[in-house]
């Protein structure tokens, strides 16, 4: 089900708590509400739809991808300054982010992935898992 993205701060800023399988909903929410919002966006975090669930969506390789749970484990010593920005906000704001990093997590059936992301696909991943600890860009 398509949801209504939020966009109050107080909600944005609470903190995430671990998902389960009790929260398929919401990955298949994400991934409907991130289709749907294709043409200006490429990630969501749980929380850009009211969940405060440590789930997210990401345009990955041409195609949506969940990540349930997810905790980076390793990050490139460079990083580089960029704009963001993002759904549940208006304009961009300045940020830096690694080049790479490696992130362990759930996928859609709850397999343990570990992969790692470079780039865009990189920076993507890094905000919306700073939606998880209620960092706002």
């Amino acid at each position: 089900m398509v949801r209504e993205i939020v966009r109050d701060p107080l909600v944005l800023g609470r903190k995430s708590e671990p998902a389960g399988k009790e929260d398929m909903q919401t990955v298949r929410d994400l991934l409907d509400t991130l289709a749907a919002n294709s043409d200006r966006c490429v990630g969501m975090a749980a929380n850009m739809i009211g969940v405060h669930k440590t789930i997210l969506v990401a345009a990955v390789g041409g195609k949506a991808v969940a990540m349930i749970n997810p905790k980076i484990t390793d990050k490139s010593k460079d990083t580089y300054d960029t704009e963001e920005g993002c759904l549940s906000l208006d304009g961009v704001r300045p940020v830096k982010r690694y080049k790479f990093i490696t992130v362990e997590y759930l996928d859609h059936r709850f397999k343990k992935k570990k992969q790692t992301f470079r780039d865009f696909e990189a920076q993507i991943i890094q905000h919306e898992i700073d939606h998880f600890s209620g960092r706002i860009i």
